[in-house]
């Protein structure tokens, strides 16, 4: 089935015709979506969203960018939110050094409570890492030695010396709408590296959208304009692209039942 792992469905860019989008993306045959937490003052509206559509489960955390805003977040408070129905990640969290919005060492700081939550509630870790190679490297193996967790590197754009070392504890991976991108060889190289097993697509949406969109506003219906560009880099056809990143993505969020294809 064809799946969005990642969507911003909460984000204003949506706040005239969400219900159209949501429409548009089942009409293209998207069967499930992950509404994905940035920031707990909006956790609300992304909870409700999935409360509100069989068809959407929804992460809890903070954005890298939004970690100044939460330096006093703690694992405790993210397992306690994560107990809600319908909560099946943690995260987004992680680093983001290209834009530092967040000073450094705070952003450290939140993205390990994240891991710690992880950890704790066996739910998978979705993992935002951008010009942070060396150190989110660093962080995941010394959180791992301390007990393992699930992961997920989404939208993933990093060097395939940190794809090497996150898939070596385990992680999944997911593709975006840059693996469409002309100029994004560097990505797909990687993408043909990743483990053939732990491979997903998300658009994370409103952002990202895939060619020939690019420059538009995103929504879950592209998602298959980047299942497509996945079977073309890996040497798949579209029914193994489509099997392989479905069973991927349950394998990842085991608390989401697999409905019947």
């Amino acid at each position: 089935m064809i799946i969005d792992s990642h969507v911003n469905l909460h984000a204003h860019q949506f706040d005239e015709d969400r219900d159209e989008v949501i429409a548009r993306a089942r009409e293209a045959g998207v069967r499930l979506m992950v509404e994905i937490s940035d920031k707990l003052s909006t956790f609300e509206a992304t909870h409700a969203l999935a409360m509100a559509h069989d068809d959407i489960w929804c992460t809890v955390g903070a954005h890298p960018h939004e970690a100044k805003d939460h330096i006093e977040l703690t694992a405790d408070e993210l397992v306690a939110l994560a107990q809600r129905p319908r909560v099946i990640g943690i995260g987004e969290c992680g680093l983001d050094f290209h834009y530092d919005l967040s000073p450094r060492d705070e952003q450290e700081a939140v993205f390990r409570q994240h891991i710690d939550a992880a950890r704790r509630t066996g739910l998978p870790l979705v993992v935002h890492t951008r010009e942070a190679d060396d150190m989110m490297a660093a962080i995941l193996r010394e959180e791992h030695a301390k007990g393992p967790f699930k992961l997920l590197m989404h939208c993933y754009t990093s060097g395939i010396e940190l794809a090497e070392t996150a898939a070596e504890l385990g992680a999944w991976f997911s593709v975006s709408g840059i693996a469409t991108f002309k100029a994004a060889e560097d990505v797909r190289e990687v993408i043909r590296r990743m483990p053939g097993d732990r491979i997903i697509v998300e658009t994370d949406c409103p952002y990202l959208a895939p060619i020939p969109h690019r420059g538009r506003r995103n929504e879950p219906a592209y998602v298959g304009l980047v299942l497509q560009k996945l079977a073309e880099v890996r040497g798949w056809t579209p029914q193994e692209a489509e099997q392989r990143t479905t069973d991927a993505f349950f394998a990842l969020f085991d608390r989401i039942p697999r409905p019947a294809e």
